[in-house]
C-alpha cells in the first residue's frame, strides 16, 4: 500500500480517487484518522500530518502514532509533502526539492520506536532513492525548478529561524529548512518503510530575503502549487509497481546488537 502524508490542499487528491473510506486506526501511541483511496486500482492511504483542518502545530504532531498507523494498515512506501524555506538564493519560492540528506535540529520530539532495545538504524541514504527516482521521472508536470538532492534542515518550531541559525545551517551544508520532516523519516525507516520528502519551497529563509517572514506567503505558494503537487503524486502513484523490493524494507536486518 502507498501512503501519502500531506498538509493543506494535498488532501484534494481524494477527488481523483475511485472510492474513499475514512478509517480510525488505533495504535499504542494514539488514534489516527486515515483516508483510504482507490487510485488506478491501487490502495492509497492519505494522512493529514497536522490533523483535519491543519490544527496541530509542528512541534505537537504525534509522529509515532502517524507512522505506526500507516504501518499497521499495510503501507510500505510513503510520499510526504513539506513546506520549506530556502537557504539557497538560486532555489526560490515555488521550487520543488527532493532532499537526499538531513540535519536534525529538533529538540523535544519522540525520535525513535526503540527506547527499550539496542537498535542502530543505518541512515547512509536517509530518503528512499527508488521513490526519489520515481518522482523525478514524473516531474514534467511541475512548472518551475525541480531540484534533485540537497540537505533539509529540520527545526523544532513553531517559530521561524533566526538569521544566525540560517547562517549556521548554510555553513553546515543545508539547502532548505522546515519543521516536519523529522523524526518522521527516521521512524519510517525504523519500521522498514520507504520514505521520500517532496519539499515545496514557500519562501526564502530569514535573512536570505530582505522581507520578514509571514505565514501568508507560505499559504499562497502552497495554494499555487497545489494542482501541480496533486498531479505529481497521482502520476507517480500510477507508475509505482505493486510488486517490488527495496533496501528500506530490510533496515532491521543488521540493526540489532
Amino acid at each position: 500500500m502507498i501512503g501519502i502524508i500531506g498538509g493543506s490542499g494535498v488532501e484534494e487528491i481524494s477527488e481523483l480517487a475511485d472510492s474513499i473510506e475514512k478509517k480510525i486506526v488505533d495504535t499504542e501511541y494514539g488514534s489516527v484518522e486515515v483516508s483510504l483511496l482507490i487510485i488506478e486500482d491501487k490502495t492509497v492511504a492519505f494522512l493529514p500530518r497536522h490533523s483535519a483542518g491543519h490544527t496541530c502545530p509542528p512541534h505537537k504532531i504525534n509522529f509515532k502514532a502517524n507512522i505506526m498507523a500507516l504501518k499497521e494498515i499495510g503501507v510500505s512506501q510513503i510520499m510526504a509533502t513539506n513546506a520549506v524555506g530556502s537557504l539557497d538564493i538560486d532555489v526560490g519560492p515555488g521550487s520543488i526539492v527532493l532532499p537526499d540528506d538531513f540535519l536534525d535540529f529538533t529538540v523535544n520530539r519522540e525520535r525513535t520506536f526503540y527506547d527499550d532495545e539496542v537498535i542502530h538504524i543505518d541512515m547512509s541514504e536517509p530518503f528512499c532513492n527508488r521513490l526519489r527516482g520515481a518522482i523525478l521521472a514524473n516531474s514534467d508536470c511541475i512548472d518551475g525548478n525541480v531540484v534533485d538532492g540537497g540537505t533539509i534542515v529540520c527545526t523544532e518550531g513553531p517559530r521561524f529561524e533566526t538569521p544566525a541559525e540560517i547562517k549556521m545551517f548554510g555553513i553546515l551544508g543545508g539547502k532548505i529548512v522546515g519543521m516536519t520532516t523529522l523524526p518522521e523519516a527516521v521512524l519510517a525507516r525504523e519500521k522498514g518503510m520507504c520514505y521520500v520528502s517532496i519539499a515545496v519551497v514557500s519562501n526564502y529563509s530569514t535573512s536570505i530575503s530582505k522581507d520578514k517572514l509571514g505565514v501568508e506567503e507560505v499559504y499562497e505558494i502552497m495554494s499555487a502549487k497545489k494542482d501541480e503537487l496533486i498531479d505529481l503524486l497521482f502520476n507517480t502513484i500510477k507508475e509505482l509497481p505493486i510488486d517490488y523490493d527495496c533496501e528500506c524494507h530490510h533496515s532491521l536486518d543488521d540493526a540489532r546488537m
